[in-house]
């Protein structure tokens, strides 16, 4: 889950991490009242779920509330296009009003799971306000990091390092050291998957203070984090991603093929979209239906499929183990009866309740386009897309 620019500040500030006097607002008068109470020459920000709002005109340092008024009134309610949302764009619900800094250096500071090591990485930058990707590309020795040990937990130490190596100096190690151990302890508590901080900038007056700010959070984690979870935009998801969560299909990506796919097990359903790949197609989404066998899950797959209207062909790869063949075609049957299915349905059905599965849709006029294994699927379904 992610949330916006001020909601991350916000989050932050409860840790002790310094951040920029700042208001959100939701209208032109807000704005306006925003930028009169922090001095008028502020900085107004696009609230997406997405980087690159500078370069997309975003973002804009103006010198009265007047000015911040009119920017607000031309961002809010429109579609920002940035190199992250696509073509579409992202709704801008709010903008957020923020005191303009005078800026004497940027640097870069982000916490994440490492994969490979199993830990929780820190990662520093003396090359901030560049996307982390360029620095890697460039100047690879700019990236610092630091990896906490689970068993010994965060310890100050860490925070130094980074701080002198990012050529910091005097009261600077203290406030970096601080910052840094204030992420590490918003990133734990909050269940966070990646907080980053780029910029984190060094003022003409020598504070330390986190200019920009994002947070995503670990799914799994929100039933135990309630006032996270109250933050999530909908209007920043996709509308049949934000659906199929509230139908029980947590496990549904929407992607840019024409191949809707329902498969039981996140292996499985990647090697479904590696296979389909190989044969020249492209899944239209990844969605993982469980082990769950529940007829209404197939229904609620089915209709987010059938409403996506880039799909051109559905693709079915059932590996009965837990999760029974009968239970699936029993939910294909109600779907053709609840839902006007009209693109090609390509079955693997294998396993647990096979035949009683393949009678079920015999006796009921279900007509599809069955598959000996995986690759005559992704084959079949490929070319049923294509109108073959």
């Amino acid at each position: 889950m992610k949330v916006h620019e001020y909601q991350a500040k916000a989050i932050l500030a409860e840790f002790g991490v310094a951040v920029p006097r700042s208001r959100a607002a939701s209208t032109p008068a807000e704005a306006r009242a925003a930028a009169a109470e922090l001095g008028g020459r502020v900085v107004v920000k696009a609230q997406v779920h997405a980087g690159g709002r500078g370069k997309a005109g975003g973002v804009k340092l103006v010198n009265t509330p007047e000015e911040a008024e009119a920017f607000a009134k031309g961002l809010l309610g429109t579609r920002l296009v940035t190199h992250q949302t696509g073509p579409e764009g992202a709704l801008v619900p709010m903008v957020l009003v923020e005191e303009a800094l005078s800026v004497a250096r940027e640097l870069y500071i982000s916490i994440l799971v490492d994969s490979v090591s199993k830990t929780n990485v820190i990662m520093a930058s003396e090359a901030g306000g560049m996307e982390i990707e360029e620095v890697a590309a460039a100047t690879p020795e700019k990236i610092l990091k630091e990896w906490v040990d689970p068993l010994m937990g965060y310890q100050a130490s860490i925070g130094r390092a980074l701080a002198y190596g990012m050529h910091l100096d005097g009261g600077l190690i203290r406030q970096a050291a601080d910052l840094i151990e204030g992420l590490y302890r918003a990133f734990i508590a909050r269940d966070c998957s990646i907080v980053e901080v780029n910029p984190l900038v060094v003022t003409e007056d020598g504070r330390l203070l986190a200019a920009d700010a994002k947070i995503n959070f670990d799914d799994n984690a929100m039933y135990r984090q309630k006032a996270v979870a109250a933050l999530r935009d909908t209007t920043q998801e996709d509308p049949l991603e934000v659906e199929a969560t509230t139908t029980g299909v947590n496990n549904y990506i929407k992607l840019s093929g024409n191949i809707g796919c329902v498969v039981n097990g996140a292996g499985l359903a990647m090697a479904t979209l590696d296979t389909i790949s190989l044969f020249g197609g492209a899944a239209a989404n990844f969605l993982d239906i469980g082990t769950v066998n529940n007829v209404d899950r197939v229904i609620s797959a089915m209709r987010i499929l059938t409403k996506d209207p880039d799909v051109k062909a559905i693709y079915f790869n059932i590996f009965g183990g837990m999760a029974r063949v009968d239970v699936i075609a029993q939910g294909l049957v109600d779907s053709y009866k609840q839902l006007d299915v009209k693109v090609p349905l390509v079955t693997r059905l294998t396993g647990n309740g096979l035949e009683e599965g393949r009678r079920i849709l015999a006796e009921n006029g279900i007509a599809v386009i069955e598959a000996s294994d995986m690759a005559d699927g992704a084959r079949k379904a490929v070319a049923a897309a294509a109108g073959r």
